[in-house]
C-alpha cells in the first residue's frame, strides 16, 4: 500500500469501529452519519484489501487482521494525538540549543558581552554562533532555518519576514580628540578638504550614507577602507582622519576609545535597526525567547 494515497482520516474511523463495534455509535462519536461511516469502512476494506469487520448480533467484530494491525494503528495515533496536543515550549535553562544569529561588528561589540552575560545565568546551556552573510545569501539563509535572526542595518529581508525595529540612528563626524578640528563645527569646506576613512560593511545599509553623500556632489577625500567599525576607531584615535560613523558609536557609555564627534555637515536621514526573523520560526518558543530576550534586556544599554 502507497501511504501518499491513504486518507490518515481512515485510521481514525478503523480505531474507533474497534473501540466501539457499532457504525452507529462511531457515527455519533464523530459527529457524521452513519452512511459516512459506511463508506469509509467500505475504502479501508479495499485499501487493505480484508473485510477488517464483520457484522453479527454482537455487532461489528474484527478479523484476524483487522486484530494485527490494530495495536500499531491505536499506538501510532495515541503517539500523534500527543505530540499534536502537548504545549509547544521552551524552557531557557534546560535547553542545549544553539543560536545562530547574522550580526555586525557593532552588535559583536555592544550586544554580544550583554547577551552572553545574561545566558549565562537564564540559559546556561544555550550556545551561540554569529556570522556575517551578504543579503543574497542571508535571505536564502535563513529561508533554510540556518540562521535564527538578523540584527541590524539590513536591506531586503521582507517577503516571508518580520521585523522589530529598534531604533532608528542618526550619522555624526568623528576624529581623534586633539584633531585639529575639533575646535569647532565641522564646515562642509572642512569636510571635504579632510582625509577620510571610510567602512565597506558589506551586506548591511550603511553603505547607503556614502551613496547619499555621492549623490549631493560632495567629494571625500578617502584614504582609508575598511571592513568594519570596530578597527575604525581605534585607527581614527591614532592619526588626522575622520570618519562618518552611526550616532550610537559616539556615546559615552558605547565607545572604549575617547573620540570627538561633530555635527555631520551634510543633510543625512535616520536609518532603522532591526531585527529580522523568518515566518517559519515566527512561532517557535525559543526564537521568540531570544529575539524578545535581545530586545528587552540588550537593546536598551545601546539606546539609553
Amino acid at each position: 500500500m502507497d501511504l501518499k494515497n491513504f486518507d490518515l482520516n481512515l485510521l481514525i474511523i478503523f480505531d474507533e469501529l474497534m473501540k466501539e463495534r457499532s457504525v452507529s455509535a462511531v457515527a455519533n462519536h464523530l459527529g457524521v452519519t452513519q452512511p459516512a461511516i459506511s463508506r469509509s469502512l467500505k475504502r479501508l476494506r479495499q485499501l487493505f484489501g480484508d473485510e477488517l469487520f464483520c457484522r453479527t448480533p454482537k455487532g461489528m467484530e474484527p478479523t484476524s487482521y483487522a486484530l494485527y494491525i490494530a495495536e500499531p494503528i491505536c499506538s501510532s495515533l495515541g503517539a500523534l494525538r500527543s505530540t499534536i496536543g502537548q504545549q509547544f515550549e521552551f524552557n531557557p535553562l534546560e535547553s542545549r540549543r544553539n543560536f545562530t544569529i547574522r550580526m555586525s561588528d557593532i552588535g559583536e561589540v555592544y550586544i554580544l558581552p550583554r547577551l552572553l552575560q545574561i545566558l549565562g545565568t537564564e540559559a546556561p546551556h544555550v550556545s551561540i554562533t554569529i556570522v556575517r552573510d551578504n543579503i543574497e545569501s542571508l535571505k536564502s539563509e535563513m529561508e533554510a532555518g540556518r540562521i535564527d535572526l538578523a540584527i541590524g542595518l539590513i536591506d531586503g529581508l521582507e517577503a516571508g519576514f518580520f521585523r522589530r525595529q529598534f531604533y532608528k540612528q542618526g550619522y555624526v563626524c568623528a576624529f581623534r580628540r586633539d584633531h585639529p578640528l575639533a575646535s569647532q563645527p565641522i564646515s562642509l569646506k572642512d569636510f571635504m578638504e579632510a582625509e577620510h576613512a571610510i567602512v565597506t560593511a558589506s551586506g548591511t545599509g550603511h553603505i547607503r550614507i556614502d551613496e547619499l553623500i555621492e549623490k549631493q556632489g560632495i567629494h571625500r577625500n578617502i584614504k582609508l577602507r575598511v571592513p568594519n567599525y570596530a578597527s575604525l576607531e581605534r585607527l581614527l584615535s591614532n592619526s588626522n582622519l575622520i570618519a562618518t560613523i552611526p550616532e550610537v558609536l559616539a556615546k559615552p557609555n558605547m565607545s572604549p576609545f575617547s573620540l570627538a564627534i561633530s555635527k555631520h555637515p551634510v543633510e543625512l536621514p535616520q536609518l532603522a535597526i532591526d531585527q529580522f526573523w523568518h515566518s517559519r520560526f515566527h512561532k517557535d518558543p525559543g526564537n521568540s525567547w531570544l529575539r524578545n530576550l535581545i530586545a528587552d534586556k540588550c537593546m536598551p544599554s545601546m539606546i539609553e
